[in-house]
């Protein structure tokens, strides 16, 4: 059973809140309201419910306790209180029609009295006073399978360009590599270009095996094959990498990486999906399923339209999620005319993420290394940036350094002095 707790619904919402999908499952609601009827069927069309067989009724208590005199129980039944009736003498009887295993979640009402600890001897998995809004729902269902049996809890961080070449996959690989070494996340990045991924040459790789013995095995893939296929890149980051050969076509359905991407998750904290520059019915999947998108985009008229395409799309498939971020790159390029960061920012109604400048030196050396930006440059400003994504992107926030005093170099130029003059004088000869 679940730890109890009680969400205040006049709690602000948290966006770096991170809220695990649920396996593929049977939710059953019983409403009061026609408010909780409407933010129940909405949840149902969350993508972290996308595997729940979810459907909702009127009816409350009372109702739920009629139905199952004469069917099984779902895994999971959520139940509306609406105060005029005692709530605990209602759990009684439901509990006599209730299966073994079947979760419950009740939406209270403020007039409800019944203590906390009755409610548990009754078998409650999840306590929630109304009225809720959708991601109330979302997260009471979640929380059940990912707080108790650790199901699915990985976060998965999708990076898309908006344009071929803009540099996705290098943002992907060192922002998955910073997670792992200054975060002390274990990650996973999977390159899912198939034919032209990168990843393994970022990352001085040349594994034998990769994301497409997983995609394309005839099995389910479990946590022993995707153990076998993983590259190791460094202590805490690990590598499923594209084949990039061209002897064959990859074309894929819309589901066909679901259950790698699930496998993962039950084991490893960050998986970053490095998504290669197409729309298919398969990279749509895998971004509007991700925890976060990032878009990444150069500052001229094509990345522009295609950003604001691709921020319009994704928010409306995921109107529960943080809105997608994108970041731009390659900004200040040489002779280059470009839309000013300013202006770009205005379009999107956001600001980026982050604004990568051009470096052809700094990354082509990196590229041509197989080292990430930190190895080549520890203290340039870039990897400061890409420390910033890190944090926030794993849930952390945005890391500031402190801001220098205006006095501090005079008091570094006057601590020199000083330490000269203390110095012992050489005498004449």
């Amino acid at each position: 059973m679940t730890a109890l707790h009680e969400d205040d619904a006049d709690d602000p919402r948290h966006p770096e809140e991170h809220i695990a999908p649920v396996p593929r499952i049977s939710v059953q609601a019983f409403c009061e309201t026609e408010k909780t009827l409407a933010a129940v069927t909405a949840a149902g069309q969350d993508r972290r419910l996308a595997k729940a067989h979810l459907t909702a009724k009127d009816g409350g208590l009372a109702a739920a306790i009629e139905v199952y005199e004469s069917m099984p129980t779902p895994n999971v039944i959520v139940i509306e209180s609406d105060g005029t009736r005692d709530i605990l003498e209602g759990l009684d009887d439901l509990a006599g029609v209730c299966d073994p295993g079947t979760r419950v979640v009740v939406i209270g009402n403020p007039n409800d009295t019944a203590p906390y600890r009755e409610l548990v001897r009754r078998g409650v998995n999840d306590y929630v006073v109304g009225p809720v809004e959708t991601l109330d729902v979302v997260r009471s269902i979640c929380s059940l399978f990912s707080a108790s049996e650790a199901i699915i809890t990985g976060r998965v961080i999708a990076v898309v360009g908006a344009k071929g070449g803009v540099g996705a996959s290098t943002v992907a690989h060192n922002v998955a590599w910073t997670i792992a070494r200054d975060l002390s996340l274990d990650s996973v990045v999977i390159d899912l270009d198939l034919a032209f991924g990168t990843a393994s040459l970022d990352y001085n790789q040349d594994p034998v095996q990769g994301i497409a013995n997983a995609v394309l095995s005839q099995d389910r893939p479990d946590t022993a094959l995707m153990e076998r296929l993983l590259a190791k890149c460094t202590e805490r980051l690990s590598l499923l990498a594209a084949p990039a050969t061209l002897d064959r076509v990859y074309d894929f359905g819309a589901e066909a990486f679901d259950a790698v991407f699930d496998t993962l998750r039950m084991t490893t904290p960050c998986i970053v999906l490095d998504v290669p520059h197409q729309w298919s019915g398969w990279t749509r999947r895998a971004l509007v399923n991700a925890d976060d998108i990032v878009i990444v985009a150069e500052p001229d008229l094509a990345n522009l339209r295609n950003t604001k395409n691709m921020l319009s799309v994704l928010k409306a498939a995921r109107p529960n999620d943080r809105p997608p971020l994108y970041c731009l790159n390659q900004v200040g390029m040489h002779k280059r005319a470009e839309i000013e960061v300013k202006a770009f920012a205005k379009t999107m109604e956001s600001q980026p993420i982050a604004v990568i400048p051009f470096d052809s030196k700094l990354f082509s050396t990196a590229a041509n290394n197989g080292q990430m930006i930190a190895e080549v440059s520890k203290n340039h400003r870039t990897t400061e940036l890409f420390q910033n994504m890190a944090n926030r992107l794993a849930g952390r926030g945005e890391v500031k350094k402190p801001k220098r005093s205006l006095l501090e170099p005079l008091l570094k130029k006057l601590k020199g002095r000083s330490g000269r003059s203390s110095a012992p004088h050489r005498k004449a000869s």
